[in-house]
Parts: C-alpha cells; structure tokens; sequence
C-alpha cells in the first residue's frame, strides 16, 4: 500500500506535553467498526469491559536511556549525547548520537559523571542514520544501573522537541506495573492506568496477564519509502510464557476478550500465534509489520493512544479496525480536541470482522 494513504492533518496544539493528572482522567475515545465512535474516558473502562474478559498488559520499565557526556580522542574532547535504542547483549547498545558524523569506531566516551565517576565506554561500531553500537565496560545489572545513574528519561522527539525533561517524567513515562528493564520508550496506552483502577477492574473479575515488549526508539522512526512493502521494521525483544499463555488462553476459551493495552502488547501476542494460529509461549526478537490485510489470530479489543501520521502504529490501527474507520475516528478525534501521542488521551478499538 502507499505511506500516503496513511496521512492526515494533525495540529501541532493537540500534541499533548504532559499527561492529564490524575493519569486516569484521560478521554477515550470508543471505536466500533459496526457501532461507530462514542466519547468516553479512562474510568468508563468499568462498564465497556465484561467480566471474564483477559487485560493484557506490557510490564517493561524505560531506562533512563539517554546519556550525554565526553568523547575522548587522544587529547581531544568533545561533546556528545546518546539516545540507547536497543540491547544487544550484556554489555553493549545500540544508540541514535549527535553528532554521529564526528564520531570513529574505537573512540572512548565518558558519559555522565555529575553525579560519581562517569559511565565509561567505546564505539564499537557505526551503523546508518546516525546510529552507533557502544560497548561499555559494566555488563547486566551493575550497567543498568549505571544508565539509571546516569541517564534521563528519553522523551519522544515530538515532545522533547518542544521541551526538556523534567523531574516529573520519570514517574509520569512509567507505567504503575513497570518491572522488567530494558525499554527506551514507554508502552504509552498503559500510562493511563491506577493501581485502583486496575483492582476495579480484577473486581469484576477482569483478568490483568503481563507480557514483556521492550519497546525501542526505533518505534519513532519516520517511514522513509513510499510504499508499505519495501518498509524494514524495528525489532524488540518480548517475552510470553507459558503460564500466561495457558490462563489467557483459557479466559478466551470461554468466551472473553483479549484487550490488548497498547500496540506492543498486541504485536508480541500476534507474534507468538503466527507459527500455529493460537497463542503459543515466544520469546526473542519480533519484527512483526502489521498493515490492512493481516489476519488477527489472538486479540479482540485494542486500547491504544492516538499515532502520528503516516507512522507504522497508524497502519497498525488501520489494519486492527479498517482504514477508513481510523480516519474517520482520528477526524473527529481532532475536531473534538483529544490530545495526542505519549502523553495524549486513548482509544478502545474493536477489531474489524475478518475474511
């Protein structure tokens, strides 16, 4: 398909900056391909869920992944500034630099440091696009740890753009049930919930089931083809098990739903049924591209936030709900004022009838 069929006007005064507060007070908008659009918010979620339905949730946690410091060439130094995007193993990232012009393979970096003796590393290796591998000299946990030392929250281009990180994003870009390290994006949808919320919801006996995406920066790339077929995707690591494999598919089984918070959860329960066609246990890298066509296997309703244009997350929504349906839910989102992308309000979808 042609990227331009995924465009649509967006003003730049609905790109929300923080998020709405309380978290859950967030607008919803309904989207039914059959029912058409209703506009709710977050707390609705009581009655539009039924009981024995199954709420999928992404519990990675988002390292403080960008790093700025020293790059150190003999005698020479120089400033420079990281944006991690994605582990490749214990001790090393893949990273989006400025100024990665100026920088050579084996140059070593001293990154941070305000606080402590600065996170020490080396380019191991330059890629396209200004994108490089570091390899530090901390591996697993104590590396972790150091980025969380070190490191800021990496905001989306949208909203860092317009503004610098503040104290607040470190709780605002996390969800509540955040565990797992290893995303440098947050899973957004899932930013809306409250611990209340979430126990409302188990009370009417709405299962909660977390999966692990490590969502990567590479979710904010900018599609640079003009058609959806020649397009390479980003991969991120995720994880199912089979306990929650077993209960979610035992929920579905008699007669619940599958509610998918956010795109990545629904991408690695779409992965993990591909190979069969029912959800089985997966684990490592997905590079799952989700266009109009695809045949849904596992997920049902998808809660998700509004997708720039053009954007693989919009082709995704339109490939779960119809295109047509999604422009016509993003116009009105945008004639009624929703707010958009991280920090925007939500939507529920339906997914559309299938072939």
């Amino acid at each position: 398909m042609r990227v331009s069929e995924f465009d649509f006007e967006l003003p730049e005064s609905l790109i929300a900056l923080h998020p709405a507060e309380p978290r859950d007070s967030a607008r919803l908008l309904v989207v039914d391909p059959v029912n058409g659009l209703s506009d709710r918010h977050i707390p609705d979620l009581k009655t539009l869920l039924r009981p024995g339905d199954v709420l999928v949730v992404n519990d990675t946690r988002v390292l403080p992944a960008e790093l700025s410091g020293t790059r150190v060439r003999g005698d020479i130094r120089a400033g420079v500034s990281f944006n991690l995007h994605k582990r490749v193993d214990a001790h090393t990232w893949r990273a989006f630099a400025r100024p990665a012009k100026k920088l050579h393979v084996l140059d070593e970096l001293e990154l941070g440091g305000t606080h402590g003796e600065p996170l020490k590393a080396r380019v191991a290796g330059k890629g396209e696009t200004g994108e490089v591998t570091l390899e530090f000299e901390l591996g697993g946990a104590k590396l972790d740890e150091a980025i969380k030392a070190h490191g800021a929250m990496p905001l989306p281009p949208y909203i860092g753009a317009k503004r610098g990180t503040e104290e607040r994003d470190k709780t605002d870009y996390q969800t509540v049930y955040a565990a797992e390290d290893g995303a440098v994006a947050a899973p957004t949808a899932g930013l809306h919930f409250t611990e209340r919320l979430l126990q409302d919801l188990r009370d009417m006996d709405v299962a909660i089931e977390r999966v692990t995406l490590h969502v990567g920066a590479g979710t904010f790339l900018p599609m640079k083809v003009d058609d959806t077929e020649d397009h390479v995707m980003h991969s991120e690591w995720g994880e199912i098990d089979r306990a929650t494999v077993d209960r979610i598919n035992a929920r579905r089984g008699a007669g619940g739903r599958v509610v998918a918070v956010g795109t990545t959860s629904l991408r690695l329960l779409e992965t993990a049924s591909r190979a069969t066609g029912t959800l089985q246990p997966f684990v490592g890298d997905t590079d799952i591209f989700i266009t109009p066509g695809f045949r849904f296997r596992t997920v049902d309703l998808l809660m998700t936030n509004f997708h720039l244009p053009k954007s693989t997350l919009f082709m995704l929504v339109s490939a779960f709900s119809g295109l047509e349906v999604m422009k016509n839910a993003y116009a009105h989102a945008i004639r009624e004022g929703y707010r958009f992308y991280s920090y925007g309000d939500s939507s529920l979808l339906t997914r559309a009838e299938q072939d």
